[in-house]
């Protein structure tokens, strides 16, 4: 009935008003004005239509501009999370993982009229999908069935032509990393719900990063340039050494920043399941491994460090020493004294030995743990693991894990300790995030004398000039270092056929700004190696390539023949430096 229609017009109990009366039959037509009773009700009408409409409004801009970033209904039953994640970029910027937003395939059952329509036309347009999987699964009666995640453009433009009832589109947040397999083990991955698995993209996740209102770029140490070259490098060396992996990393010895790493074989994040895959494991951290003679560089600056022995100290390596039912011998025997520099250059498994047990167990233990070789190394990626160490420590252990056997620690852990030989003796956490030195030397430890430093810094030099790693030479960039070889230790014993092998350097070795560390798995010896596959002729000549890309990206500048110091004068110029 129209409210303009006269009628008697009753006050609500409690108004105090009396009835106001109808008008008299004829009359109230042409230009009269309305009751006022009429223009009440009228009022009243309008107030509450208002009221209504009003609630609604703020109701939609509630579910929408006012919710909290992140949160999304979705048109089904279920409640979804997006999760948002910030930007990775390299330390100059440039961008390595990255959000989009793509469209989701979703199915609302109980309005899907013909299921058997809905599979043969679904998968006529996405073949991967199994369609008794999917039938099965429409057959059940949900308003939130998953079909496909990350639709591209072309597949969602065909899906919604097919105007079939019950087939729903989500908008939702898809990691994409621009640079492919590049930095594959540096920033992990996300899972199907946008939330970090591995590397830096779990690590965001653990310390709250994303899906947050602010979602500032989260920059990284890593030097793309570098990052690349080095990568290409490896890639080269495992198919020419025909190696099973290959890995390496560069740590700036200041700052502990790693500036590039990586470990062959790799895998696309942007096809993260392929990361399961055993050959995929991330060498640097999440691999412990007996390094072999590189570790030589840590017994010598353990025993220069308590003074057990100085430059001008002397070993007998006439003969090999029996112990138990082992035999320590050289690889390349001398058979005769040596001198502290000719056990590093020459790379005396029987040196080494005797100058550990010149230092004691004791002091053994206490100075691989001071340069955190005992202890798990913690960095921002969450793939680490512990070394593995003797349970009971022996005199043959102390010798062994003299020459790098029967300690088995991460590269990168390894490549931290090296940088605290050469930067003066300080220990600093690797870092996967861009720092500054005064940050880094917040939390730097000194663990060695500056001129224990000095000493190693000579020879690592003299070692490339006239030792084992002089493959590793790089002209005008005054590369130092130590090689290593080890064979690998399987369940019947070490196995004399699968070596690891490794140089760990520095660059340049007058004032250190950056270490390298490169590990080959089982390479073999080719035609080029005159069929030796030992570290001096693999592991060092792909790290001199590696130092001759990279060093001018990372601004060092090459010196001139005549102007770099001989070791002689180097020693020189290290004993002279305040004790």
């Amino acid at each position: 009935m129209s409210m303009f229609k006269r009628q008697p017009v009753v006050t609500p109990i409690g108004h105090g008003r009396a009835p106001v009366k109808a008008a008299p039959a004829g009359q109230g037509s042409g230009n009269m004005t309305a009751p006022v009773g009429s223009r009440a009700r009228f009022v009243f009408v309008m107030a509450a239509c208002s009221l209504c409409f009003g609630a609604i409004t703020l109701r939609l801009v509630g579910v929408t501009a006012l919710q909290p970033a992140g949160v999304v209904k979705s048109a089904g039953a279920a409640q979804k999370i997006r999760y948002k994640r910030p930007d990775l970029t390299d330390r100059n910027d440039i961008i390595m993982a990255k959000d989009l937003n793509k469209t989701s395939l979703y199915a609302d059952s109980t309005k899907i009229i013909d299921v058997d329509e809905v599979v043969e036309r679904l998968t006529a347009i996405l073949p991967e999908i199994d369609p008794r999987r999917l039938r099965a699964k429409l057959a059940h009666k949900s308003k939130f069935i998953w079909i496909k995640r990350g639709l591209t453009p072309r597949q969602h433009a065909r899906i919604f032509q097919l105007g079939l009832p019950g087939l729903e589109f989500e908008r939702e947040n898809s990691r994409v990393y621009p640079k492919g397999q590049i930095a594959a083990h540096i920033l992990g991955h996300v899972n199907v719900d946008n939330k970090g698995t591995a590397g830096i993209e779990k690590y965001i996740d653990t310390i709250g990063l994303s899906n947050t209102d602010t979602l500032a770029p989260v920059r990284l140490s890593i030097d793309l340039r570098a990052q690349h070259a080095m990568r290409e490098e490896l890639i080269a060396a495992m198919k020419l050494y025909k190696a099973k992996a290959i890995s390496a990393v560069v740590l700036d010895v200041h700052t502990g920043e790693v500036l590039a790493m990586s470990s062959l074989p790799d895998y696309d994040p942007n096809a993260p399941a392929k990361s399961l895959n055993k050959n995929t494991l991330n060498r640097m951290t999440a691999g412990v491994y007996e390094l072999g003679s590189v570790f030589k560089a840590f017994t010598v600056a353990m025993a220069l460090d308590v003074g057990a022995a100085t430059l001008k100290s002397k070993y007998d390596a006439r003969t090999a020493i029996k112990a138990a039912s082992f035999k320590i011998d050289d690889f390349h025997a001398k058979r005769r004294i040596l001198t502290v520099p000719e056990v590093f250059i020459y790379s005396s498994n029987i040196g080494a030995a005797k100058i550990a047990l010149d230092v004691g167990m004791e002091q053994q233990k206490a100075f691989l743990k001071r340069i955190g070789l005992l202890t798990r190394l913690q960095t921002e990626l969450p793939e680490s693991r512990q070394p593995i160490f003797p349970k009971i420590w022996r005199p043959v252990n102390v010798m062994t894990i003299g020459y790098g056997h029967g300690l088995a620690v991460s590269p990168l852990q390894a490549a931290s300790a090296a940088a605290a030989l050469v930067n003066g003796g300080k220990l600093i956490t690797p870092t996967f995030l861009k720092r500054s030195e005064a940050a880094a030397l917040f939390s730097a430890r000194q663990v060695l004398k500056p001129e224990t430093s000095a000493k190693m810094r000579y020879l690592m030099r003299l070692n490339v000039t006239e030792g084992t790693a002089r493959k590793a030479d790089v002209p005008g960039y005054l590369v130092g270092g130590k090689t290593g070889t080890a064979e690998k230790a399987t369940r019947y014993g070490y196995a004399k056929n699968k070596l690891l092998t490794s140089f760990m350097g520095t660059f340049p070795v007058n004032a250190p700004k950056y270490v390298i560390l490169v590990v080959l798995d089982e390479p073999k010896g080719i035609e080029q190696t005159h069929g030796y596959a030992t570290s001096g002729w693999n592991a060092a000549p792909v790290s001199a390539k590696i130092i001759a890309r990279i060093a001018p990206m990372l601004g060092v500048l090459p010196v001139s023949n005549t102007a770099q110091p001989s070791s002689g004068a180097m020693l020189a110029a290290f004993e002279k430096e305040p004790r």
